[in-house]
């Protein structure tokens, strides 16, 4: 079979044996896959993730040394089952899976490791008991971005969101894209987004977002003002909290403790936004921390790479709350599948261009400092190289 192969940093078309399905594996033929940033990190960080990935117990995790079949983004049809497999489908039904499977007791990362090669190929292996059926009616093109609207849907479930509350974008990559789109679906009524790109700009606007500003000239954090109004200093809380106790306490017998928690039941108490950092370069977190009003609630979903740092004094005075986030759970995978395939959630708008395995190459450097490009999907059926 033909695959696309990660070595030192460089792709190249190869031809690989057909794999054989093992126990509890199930052999599938790729119809799409989606070239995902994690993709484009583990080209040339790989090595950095795979020491990181080491510490938190995890040792198989792609080297650069390693030749590598990547892809973890992917929908297909079935072809065969392995031993001990409960063969639910019929060969030819098209499937997503969750991209992880288990050589004997040991675990795998589809697509990020030498022991799972992945889905940048025609056909891959599957764990059957992690493999859902595609519903009926819903393309290959908007199955395969199951794994990574996954993501988004995890990481807004992780933010807590209400829908009177204000979520600010940052970064309007395919997953700051997709978190738009996650809100939205949500309920969430007021979303800003910021992006250098004009481009990836005017797909947030498609995405759904409400406010989108480019950060160059206009202040993502003014923009929320325009939605609600935002204590940012800290003195703020006090001026509030005395203001509240003043009103409440000609109330005979209301401790204040009690108008407290009333005072922030009804809001008067300051409550910042839900800032969701989805770009993953140093640097960006302590410029939200900075600049994010009093009481945010920051929810890191970008991968940074490198080393970062951020002022814990400046997010302890303005009482940020960190958060970060990592992929998802089998359940959310599943339950992404059927809010894509029933319509409450469209993610057609990431999906920019589809190529053949012989465009990857072109698409990697491409997508590196895309201007128009959101979602690559790859066809290996297909012979288009360009985007």
């Amino acid at each position: 079979m033909r695959a696309v192969a990660c070595r030192d940093g460089q792709l190249e078309v190869v031809d690989l044996p057909t794999p054989t399905p093992g126990r509890g594996q199930v052999l599938i033929r790729v119809t799409r896959a989606g070239i995902c940033g994690s993709d484009l990190h583990a080209r040339t960080h790989c090595d950095e993730s795979a020491a990181v990935a080491d510490e938190v117990g995890y040792d198989a995790f792609m080297r650069s040394s390693e030749s590598v079949v990547m892809g973890h983004e992917f929908t297909g049809d079935v072809v065969s089952y392995g031993p001990d497999c409960r063969r639910r489908w019929a060969p030819g039904t098209p499937v997503v899976s969750v991209p992880m499977i288990k050589h004997g007791d040991d675990a795998h990362l589809t697509g990020l490791s030498a022991r799972a090669p992945g889905a940048y190929a025609d056909l891959l292996l599957v764990s059957e008991d992690l493999t859902m059926p595609v519903p009926d009616g819903l393309s290959a093109d908007l199955a395969a971005l199951t794994e990574p609207m996954a993501v988004a849907h995890h990481a807004v479930r992780r933010g807590e969101v209400g829908k009177r509350d204000v979520a600010v974008v940052i970064g309007c990559g395919p997953i700051g894209l997709a978190v738009i789109l996650m809100l939205k679906a949500a309920g969430v009524r007021s979303v800003v987004a910021a992006d250098l790109s004009a481009g990836r700009r005017d797909l947030a606007r498609r995405c759904g977002a409400d406010v989108v500003v480019d950060p160059t000239t206009d202040s993502p954090w003014e923009a929320t003002t325009q939605k609600r109004r935002y204590v940012t200093q800290a003195s703020g809380l006090f001026d509030t909290a005395f203001a509240a106790m003043h009103e409440l306490q000609r109330i005979p017998g209301v401790p204040w403790a009690k108008v407290m928690r009333v005072a922030e039941r009804v809001g008067a108490t300051p409550q910042g936004p839900v800032v969701f950092e989805c770009v993953g370069v140093p640097g960006i977190i302590e410029d939200i921390v900075s600049h994010a009003p009093f009481r945010s609630r920051v929810v890191v979903v970008g991968v940074c790479m490198q080393p970062d740092t951020f002022r814990p004094a400046m997010t302890i005075n303005k009482e940020i709350e960190l958060r970060f986030v990592f992929a998802y759970d089998p359940g959310e995978f599943h339950d992404t599948l059927h809010m894509i395939a029933d319509g409450k959630v469209d993610p057609g708008p990431l999906i920019t261009a589809t190529i053949g395995l012989g465009g990857v190459v072109a698409a990697f450097d491409a997508l590196s400092s895309a201007e128009h490009h959101a979602k690559v999907l790859i066809d290996p059926t297909s012979d288009v190289v360009d985007l």
